[in-house]
């Protein structure tokens, strides 16, 4: 699935819409611009890198200020930086938060369920999976009956679970069940609250905001087509624009497929021996020369990319027309890469002929040409 991440401001004018309280803030796009907007707002600040990524706080993309001319500063250091190898062009300079506890809420879609399954735990800030992995009984899970919603009850037991009552049960519960019309009406995949801040006067406030959104989705979100297009990267706008499917990953082996499953049958093999992915790109059913040659070209562009394993299974995919573009694409890209091709399929041997009179390896056995492309990652390497 490809999503569209809202920033955090974005997101959180979401849930303000939805009546989740968010603390005072302002978005500037040039430090210079501090001292006014900070007019209406009281010191100390937290001043944060607007790019679609968490962990920013680990990668110093979020910076405290006890005064504007602090401010003026942390804002002047991320403004033009990267943040998770994202562009900074915004920060959020918020109001700092008295805060008392930290929680997290969240709802995401249980694809084994085809429902959503709301979470929660009282060890917020820290990211989910994280406290999945370390601490899995501090999730609470609720999975949402798919007909009559998170109902108030639900939400009450939610809140319960994790040790309110009173005042502060009702609150937090209708902060859970708003959290839920905020994911649903955005055709969310995930909308989590982390931290959502327990004050020092004991309210709730949502300090971080997270919205994914399904892209297929979009068509009834026309206000998000300028996010959808500020987002993405150089290799993801030019694989939009040529119908490929590319997901960047955290690796250094590029993989180009034709189709979805045989991608992340290649993703899964390389991670066996030993490798990790660059990224998923499939190319679709039926691509042709030009298709293959884009894609190529993309991963191939890729700093990240030591070495890159195409795995074509030819069926109205025809293997000459792949080899074709992958000849093209590699008298085109200056940068040079060791490359793997796995060709099986129409037209099997008129592809190989054409590989083989270009000097590119080329095998039929997907496992060994796994094998083949950590090899050469891992000698680039060295």
């Amino acid at each position: 699935m490809i999503v569209l991440n809202l920033i955090e401001n974005e997101a959180k004018q979401v849930f303000l819409r939805y009546g989740i309280p968010i603390p005072k803030g302002v978005v500037i796009d040039d430090s210079k611009q501090t001292a006014l907007a900070l007019s209406n707002l009281k010191p100390p600040y937290m001043v944060k890198a607007q790019v679609p990524a968490g962990g920013r706080g680990k990668a110093g993309g979020i910076m405290p200020a006890m005064s504007a001319f602090e401010a003026e500063e942390a804002a002047a250091k991320l403004l033009g930086a990267q943040v998770k190898r994202l562009p900074v062009n915004q920060v959020l300079i918020e109001e700092k938060l008295s805060i008392r506890n930290e929680l997290y809420v969240g709802f995401t879609v249980d694809r084994s369920n085809r429902r959503y399954v709301a979470l929660a735990s009282a060890m917020g800030g820290m990211e989910i999976e994280e406290v999945a992995e370390k601490t899995p009984e501090a999730i609470i899970r609720t999975m949402v009956d798919y007909q009559a919603g998170m109902r108030s009850f639900d939400a009450l037991a939610v809140a319960k679970k994790l040790g309110y009552s009173g005042s502060q049960l009702l609150e937090l519960s209708g902060v859970i069940q708003k959290l839920y019309f905020a994911c649903v009406e955005s055709d969310a995949e995930t909308a989590e609250i982390n931290p959502l801040a327990e004050t020092e006067s004991g309210s709730f406030v949502a300090a971080d905001a997270r919205i994914v959104i399904d892209d297929n989705a979009l068509f009834r979100h026309p206000e998000y087509e300028k996010e959808e297009a500020q987002e993405l990267s150089p290799q993801e706008a030019l694989a939009k624009k040529n119908n490929l499917a590319f997901v960047k990953l955290d690796g250094d082996i590029g993989v180009v497929g034709n189709g979805a499953g045989l991608v992340m049958a290649t993703l899964d093999l390389l991670n066996l021996f030993g490798g990790k992915p660059a990224d998923f790109l499939d190319m679709g059913g039926g691509a042709g020369m030009e298709a293959i040659k884009t894609a190529l070209e993309i991963v191939l562009a890729d700093p990240d990319t030591k070495a890159v394993l195409v795995n074509v299974l030819g069926g109205i995919t025809r293997c000459d027309e792949v080899a074709l573009g992958i000849v093209e694409a590699a008298k085109n890209v200056k940068v040079k890469k060791p490359l793997v091709v796995r060709l099986l399929g129409t037209n099997q041997r008129e592809g190989q002929r054409i590989l083989a009179d270009a000097g590119v390896s080329v095998l039929e056995n997907m496992e060994e040409a796994a094998k083949q492309a950590v090899a050469f990652a891992a000698e680039a390497k060295r």
